[in-house]
């Protein structure tokens, strides 16, 4: 496992990735990975994944082609790859992506397999909405939430 940090406009973002790709990218401060000794720090390894994270972020990307390798349930794995279906600068409900994943009822469900996601940005989470328009819930803070939405429509 190879792990690399760096600055953005959202703050620092810790990435862990292998050879079947990105494993971890979070948004925060502080990070384990700085001091697990299995890993090794190799920005050379992370370089593609964080190319495409800061054009991204500066809106001159809507679309990932980065291999992803995020670790979660079966049910983990459609929620998240419904996520990456929607279009860059527009959102879906949580009910949306429950009958998405032909399980109407899992509202709640999908809800738990955002907060785990365990790669926000290139997994859009953050495109997820209450069924009545309002921002709920994102591991990373609703400022930030409400910064990426407004990066998308200004920029898509």
């Amino acid at each position: 496992m190879y792990y690399d940090s760096f600055e953005s406009p959202l703050g620092k973002i810790h990435l862990l990735a292998d050879e079947s790709g990105l494993r971890q990218l979070t948004l925060c401060l502080h990070h384990p990975v700085e001091s697990c000794k299995q890993w090794k720090h190799s920005p050379k390894h992370l370089t593609p994944y964080k190319k495409q994270i800061l054009e991204f972020l500066k809106g001159e990307r809507s679309k990932f082609d980065i291999l992803l390798a995020p670790d979660g349930t079966e049910f983990q794995h459609k929620v998240w790859q419904v996520l990456r279906e929607i279009p860059y600068g527009e959102t879906r409900s949580y009910a949306d992506i429950a009958r998405e994943i032909g399980n109407p009822q899992a509202s709640r469900a999908v809800g738990m397999a955002n907060n785990v996601n365990p790669i926000p940005l290139v997994i859009p989470c953050h495109r997820v909405i209450s069924c009545g328009g309002e921002l709920t819930g994102y591991r990373y803070g609703l400022e930030i939430k409400q910064k990426l939405l407004t990066m998308e429509k200004n920029s898509g």
